[in-house]
């Protein structure tokens, strides 16, 4: 009979709830539905898995609410860029440093507002409680990438391509190994990726461009060609693409997701890519590890 639970805590202050919902977007919580009524308003963070848990005897040293993640130095380094943005250097002191803990995992904690304390963390040894499974790596040494980036919604689409080369050349890819492709706008991407992916010359290519909806019908005519067009690429050739084309509902929405707010979503198609790379080579090698 028990579907869920919800942790309550008074903000205190409009200011306070605005701040902490912030911290939880920038570390990248799913939203829940919240409210908003005459006399109060509520942010709600989901999380796929809940516990409630007692304690008899010594506490580990950590906040009362707990965070299990998977990429816990991800989550630290966006911890300390929101921290920073709030304050600078100064406030870097509501943030403990990442430490190893006796039950097998690494943990830090952090105050973004005065008596909010939160622990995240994460098992030192990633496949506890999880199946043995063949996953891609990180690392894009050696592979060669054509980056395809629309001119169209240029504001947006240079942010999609500065995150996406940040993410390539962080990965260990040489700048000569990535190719970049510029089209007039997203209905040319196809065409252009699967002249690309016929030549066979890199492992994997990046789609980038900005669709934003207008008062016609013409966005969704336009947004289910390109999907369509890059997906059939992918499949009959064989050479991943990743899907960096953002479909928003105005240019706010699409700032947002060019690195504003809600990460850059070019730097996160570059991340796919190369997974996808990884992953394709490890399958073709009957899934070695």
């Amino acid at each position: 009979m028990i579907k869920g639970i919800s942790i309550l805590r008074p903000a205190g202050s409009a200011a306070v709830h605005d701040r902490l919902s912030s911290f939880f977007s920038a570390l990248g919580f799913a939203p829940g539905a919240g409210w908003t009524e005459e006399d109060s308003r509520g942010a709600s963070f989901l999380a796929p898995l809940g516990n409630l848990e007692f304690v008899d005897g010594k506490m580990p040293g950590t906040a009362d609410i707990l965070v299990e993640v998977t990429a816990l130095d991800a989550v630290y380094q966006a911890a300390t860029t929101w921290l920073r943005a709030q304050g600078g250097d100064a406030v870097l002191s509501r943030l403990s440093a990442i430490t190893d803990t006796d039950w097998q995992s690494r943990i830090f904690t952090v105050e973004p507002e005065s008596g909010f304390a939160f622990s995240f963390w994460a098992w030192t040894d990633p496949l506890r409680g999880k199946p043995v499974a063949v996953e891609g790596d990180l690392s894009a040494e050696g592979m060669k990438f054509a980056i395809v980036v629309a001119r169209w919604n240029a504001v947006i689409t240079d942010r999609l391509l500065e995150g996406a080369l940040d993410a390539l050349l962080r990965s260990g890819a040489k700048r000569r190994e990535i190719q970049i492709v510029r089209v007039p706008g997203a209905w040319e991407i196809p065409a252009a990726v699967r002249t690309i992916a016929e030549q066979g010359k890199v492992d994997a290519i990046v789609t980038l461009g900005c669709l934003l909806r207008g008062e016609t019908a013409h966005y969704e005519a336009i947004y289910n060609e390109v999907a369509r067009g890059i997906g059939q690429s992918q499949q009959e050739t064989g050479i991943p693409h990743s899907f960096g084309v953002l479909t928003c509902e105005n240019l706010e929405q699409a700032l947002n997701r060019a690195g504003i707010k809600a990460g850059n979503k070019g730097f996160e198609a570059a991340v796919a890519a190369i997974e996808m790379v990884s992953l394709r080579h490890k399958l073709a090698q009957g899934g070695a590890a």
